[in-house]
Formats: structure tokens, C-alpha cells, sequence
């Protein structure tokens, strides 16, 4: 993949740059930021170089209409208070690709930045005929000189401001995007060992091909959150009210008889009579899970064995909480695992989503870790073995 360094000179230029600013927002309040500070390398760099930096991102599921809820009105003004410290101004644009945007890219000075508005108002940005993307691919590369694909969040998307405008332009990849494939190669094609993985989430199903590529490539794998039921199950134990996929049963069971000792499952299990913060929380055996009571988290002993399990590694990818971490009574088996990963003597991976948030909700630091994913599903996917549309078109000449 050609870097920005191989786009030649930038000053002046006007480099349209794919971020992955999607932040939780409520109230117009920034829940986690963390996506917007992991952007922040590549803007500054761009702009220091005297660029005219567009940047164009989505926020939340508009499904194709200019909708408040998911303005990035808020993310370009924690953009702005970001970048201040740089002397680097941002500016807002109001639409995609329209007139407010061809204007405030008019007046775009060089060492700035121009966020443009929700990306996903448009329809054609997530439409599967590839003239309507196509279609809004030339508006956005009309807008620029250059194109730099930096948001790692969307590159297994194959979407207008992703792929197709990168056929159109002269094209790099951006820091972020070159630093997540560096942990994603150093995970699959030669990782230092032992190699430990941790899985959790609600479902096995959203795993399945992760689990399949992995069980040949990793020394161990350690299953919590709301997937360990269906394997629980699949043992033939008790499961209460507890989330189950049926259907994923049997498929379940190959993967344990296939594994052996690979696969490692809790022993114990925090369970409750209802989803609630408040509900009253119990520690019972993972075998013996009450039939009107709901597993919301491993148990403190399986937290100390997972932490054990970690603490032999030295490579370890974690995706996926062990419990209901934003419920205090059910955040142990994830607080645990998370500290455990932060004492890795070698490469410590948080892959993304739900496992990225919960790990700065917990109070820890994003520097404590060897690497925090900005894709989830991305990552997920390059573990899978698939081919991700925009990393593959950045190869194109």
C-alpha cells in the first residue's frame, strides 16, 4: 500500500481524508472520544505539510437522511479543541457534497481541516449499485486532489467514501490504517508465542469464522460473555434464562471436541433473576446455573484464570467484554481481563467496539495496552481471513 509519503508534495493540495470519527453521543456529549484522538496523527500530519485537509466520516445509522441525532456538528467541535494545541484550524461543513461543502472547501486555507457532514446522509454512500456509489464517489473526489483512507472502522465496508472514491484519486493509506494492519499481520502470520486469544460479546454466531481461523493459530482460547452459555449448553449443563443460540449448538460442540484443552471455558458464573443493575447478583458454578436465574459475567474465579491464562502470553487479542460491564455488579470478569492484558510481557491487543469502550470506562488507560483497535468489525473480519474492499483497493495502482 502506497503511504503519503509516495503522494509527493502536499502543500496546497487538497487531500480528502476517510476518517472513522463514529463516537458514542448523547445529548450532544462525547461518551468516548477515542476514535477522534487515534485520527488526530494523520490530520496533523497533512496539515503541517501544508494541505487543504477535507475529512469525511459517518456517525451512528441515518439510513440515508439528514437526521440531528447524527449530526458530526459535536465531533468537529472536540475535533477543533483537539487540534487547537496544534494551531490547526477545523471548520464545519453543513452537507456532504452540496453547496455548503463545495463552498467551505473554496474557502479552505492551507494547514486546515473541513470536516464535511455525515457522510451516511447521502444514500449512495451504503448502496449496493456501484453507479449510485460511484455516482457520489466523483462528487467527493471533485472536492479533492488526493485521497487518503484512514478509518480502519469501515475498510471491510465496500461504501462511496471508502472504496469507490479511492479509484478515483490518487491514493495512500493513512497512519491509523498502516498501524492496524502492522497488529493485525503481527497477530496472524507469525505471532510471538505463547499466543492467547479472549473472546466475548453476546453471540457465537458474530464469531464463528473467527473462532475457526483462530483455533489452528493460537495456543489457547478463552471464551466469556454471553457466547459461553451456547458452549456451556453444548456441554449439556444448565443455562437458566441466560442467552443461548440453539441453533449454534452442535457447531459448538465440533469446536470442543475439536479443540481439547485449547478451549477454555469459566468455571463459575455471576447470575441474576433479571437484566438489571440492581438485580441481585450471585456467584454459582458454571455448571450449576439455576434455571430462573441469567449469567451477566463470569465469576470471580474464572476472572483469576483467565488473568493467569493472559499473564503466560506474549501475544494476546482480546475482543469482546466477559459481562455487562456498564452494570458495576457485572464489570469483574472484564475489569479482570483487561488488567491482566495491561501486565503482558509482549503484544497486548484490545480489538475495538464494545472492548475499547469498556476498557476507558473501567478507568484505564489507553497507553496500558500494546494496541486498541479503532475496528471491531473490521479486525474481526482480517482475523476471519476475508479480504477487506478498502485495504484491497488501496493496493490498486
Amino acid at each position: 500500500m502506497k503511504t503519503i509519503e509516495d503522494l509527493g508534495d502536499l502543500a496546497g493540495q487538497r487531500v480528502l481524508v476517510r476518517s472513522d470519527l463514529n463516537v458514542p453521543i448523547k445529548n450532544e456529549v462525547i461518551g468516548d472520544d477515542g476514535r477522534i484522538r487515534a485520527s488526530l496523527p494523520t490530520l496533523i500530519k497533512l496539515a503541517k505539510a501544508g494541505a487543504k485537509v477535507i475529512v469525511t466520516a459517518h456517525l451512528g445509522r441515518p439510513k440515508g437522511t439528514p437526521n440531528p441525532e447524527f449530526t458530526l456538528a459535536p465531533v468537529a467541535k472536540r475535533l477543533g479543541e483537539l487540534l487547537q494545541p496544534e494551531g490547526i484550524t477545523v471548520r464545519f461543513a453543513t452537507d456532504v457534497t452540496g453547496d455548503a461543502a463545495q463552498s467551505a472547501v473554496q474557502d479552505l486555507d492551507e494547514g486546515e481541516v473541513l470536516l464535511l457532514e455525515n457522510v451516511r446522509y447521502d444514500p449512495r454512500e451504503e448502496s449496493k449499485d456501484e453507479a449510485e456509489r460511484g455516482a457520489l464517489a466523483e462528487e467527493l473526489a471533485a472536492l479533492a486532489d488526493v485521497f487518503v483512507s484512514d478509518g480502519f472502522g469501515v475498510v471491510h465496508r465496500k461504501q462511496a467514501s471508502v472504496y469507490d472514491v479511492a479509484r478515483k484519486l490518487p491514493h495512500a493509506a493513512g497512519g491509523l490504517v498502516l498501524a492496524e494492519v502492522d497488529v493485525l499481520k503481527k497477530l496472524t502470520e507469525d505471532p510471538a508465542r505463547p499466543y492467547v486469544v479472549v473472546l466475548g460479546g453476546a453471540k457465537v454466531s458474530d464469531k464463528l469464522a473467527v473462532i475457526d481461523n483462530l483455533l489452528a493459530k493460537a495456543d489457547k482460547l478463552l471464551i466469556g460473555g454471553g457466547m459461553v452459555f451456547t458452549f456451556l449448553k453444548a456441554q449439556g449443563h444448565e443455562v437458566g434464562k441466560s442467552l443461548l443460540e440453539e441453533d449454534q449448538l452442535d457447531v459448538v460442540r465440533g469446536y470442543l471436541k475439536e479443540a481439547g484443552d485449547k478451549i477454555v471455558l469459566p468455571t463459575d458464573i455471576v447470575v441474576a433473576p433479571e437484566f438489571k443493575a440492581d438485580s441481585p447478583a450471585t456467584v454459582v458454578a458454571a455448571d450449576a446455573i439455576p434455571a430462573d436465574q441469567l449469567g451477566l459475567d463470569i465469576g470471580p474465579e474464572s476472572g483469576k484464570a483467565f488473568a493467569a491464562e493472559v499473564a503466560t502470553a506474549k501475544t494476546v487479542f482480546w475482543n469482546g467484554p466477559m459481562g455487562v460491564f456498564e452494570m458495576a455488579a457485572f464489570a469483574g470478569g472484564t475489569k479482570a481481563v483487561a488488567q491482566a492484558l495491561t501486565e503482558v510481557d509482549g503484544l497486548s491487543v484490545v480489538g475495538g467496539g464494545d472492548s475499547a469502550a469498556a476498557v476507558r470506562q473501567l478507568g484505564f488507560a489507553d497507553d496500558a495496552f500494546g494496541h486498541i483497535s479503532t475496528g471491531g468489525g473490521a479486525s474481526l473480519e482480517y482475523l476471519e481471513g476475508k479480504e477487506l474492499p478498502g485495504l484491497a483497493v488501496l493496493e490498486e495502482d
